[in-house]
């Protein structure tokens, strides 16, 4: 399986970051027309998790049916198990949750793939996945 270049992994990311702002855009639309703005670090706090949780199912979803979101798609790179399948359920919510740690983290677990001999991301070596280039049509 081929090695995804560090410049590819970069500009996913950022394509993968504007889908995501979008869909936290509309998710706070929503979440302000049924519950207003939030004004107190609760309702905040609430929000953010809120938001969270959307990302993740958004993520979770992608990795499960098909092993890539649709930035991945674009960048032709695919999320698979090591046993070359998609990700189960468990691994796939493991790895948003480890690899929400690891951005709160200075995106360490990240950089974790410079130095790894296999060119995992730290979130994927703990879940068992990784991430392949597909080859062009």
């Amino acid at each position: 399986m081929n090695t995804i270049s560090f410049f590819k992994r970069i500009a996913c990311m950022l394509y993968e970051s504007i889908l995501v702002f979008a869909i936290l855009f509309v998710a706070g639309i929503i979440y302000r027309a049924v519950l207003d703005d939030p004004h107190t670090d609760f309702e905040q706090h609430l929000f953010f998790i809120y938001s969270w949780v959307i990302a993740g199912f958004y993520f979770v979803y992608c990795w499960v049916k098909s092993g890539q979101t649709l930035a991945m798609q674009t960048w032709r790179i695919q999320l698979l198990g090591f046993d070359g399948k998609p990700l189960s359920l468990e691994q796939a919510v493991k790895r948003y949750v480890i690899a929400s740690f690891s951005l709160m983290f200075f995106g360490l677990g990240f950089l974790w793939a410079i130095f790894d001999r296999e060119g995992l991301y730290l979130h994927d070596r703990f879940i068992g996945g990784r991430l392949v280039a597909l080859p062009k049509k």
